[in-house]
């Protein structure tokens, strides 16, 4: 099951990076690593991974707001916690943030690799293979959408984080600044131009349904499933 799936560290500790990486490359898995919360966002971005294992404790942005702002453009990526945290509180709040599992340290390898396998396991299990969008279907693994006609239109990774956005808070006004600092970056410093050419794009790409994606004016853009 391991074999071709890639799972994210993030760990500013770079021994137990290390050695995290070991055990995962042991098994089979494909490890990218980043020593911090802000570059694993970068990094999720632009390439989202069959799983992450974020720990809390890490310079600028720690774990909890990583793992926030992944489930706001995310709901179904497996997230395992690694951390020395151990407080119920903190559990209980990486939990609620959506995490599927939260170990704490020290833990052992076979520990770790035993509930990386029975996290994805169980993401397996539950992942649709489409993401309904009005009539449209999202296909994230695909990076593609299908149209009610059977056709498949291509989507770039910007455009797919922009739509499972949507699909996941219909007929929700998302603000610029929201959409912008969640597809493009923690903070972004160009012109909002950019998302309304997207979202131009992206109305293309719907068809029929295109025209559910609403400007909704001083605020953002949304969704309209009930239009």
């Amino acid at each position: 099951m391991s074999r071709g799936l890639e799972v994210l560290v993030a760990e500013d500790d770079p021994v137990i990076r290390r050695a995290v990486k070991a055990a995962l490359a042991s098994e089979g898995y494909s490890v990218r690593e980043t020593p911090d919360g802000a570059s694993a966002l970068r990094a999720f971005g632009e390439k989202r991974p069959d799983l992450m294992l974020l720990d809390v404790m890490m310079p600028a942005t720690d774990g909890f707001e990583v793992c926030a702002r992944i489930r706001a453009v995310d709901a179904r990526v497996p997230i395992i916690f690694l951390t020395a945290r151990s407080s119920e509180d903190d559990k209980v709040k990486g939990l609620g943030l959506g995490a599927d599992d939260y170990i704490v340290k020290p833990f052992g390898v076979r520990e770790l690799l035993a509930r990386v396998a029975a996290v994805l396991r169980r993401a397996d299990s539950r992942t649709p293979e489409t993401i309904p969008l009005g009539t449209v279907h999202i296909d994230p693994r695909k990076a593609s959408l299908v149209r009610p006609d059977g056709k498949s239109v291509a989507l770039t990774a910007r455009e797919l984080r922009l739509l499972l956005l949507f699909a996941a808070r219909p007929d929700e006004v998302i603000s610029r600044d929201e959409l912008l600092n969640s597809c493009w970056g923690l903070t972004y410093y160009g012109t909002t131009r950019t998302l309304d050419q997207h979202i131009l794009v992206l109305r293309k790409k719907l068809g029929p349904e295109g025209h559910r994606l609403v400007s909704v004016r001083s605020l953002g853009y949304k969704f309209a499933a009930s239009l």
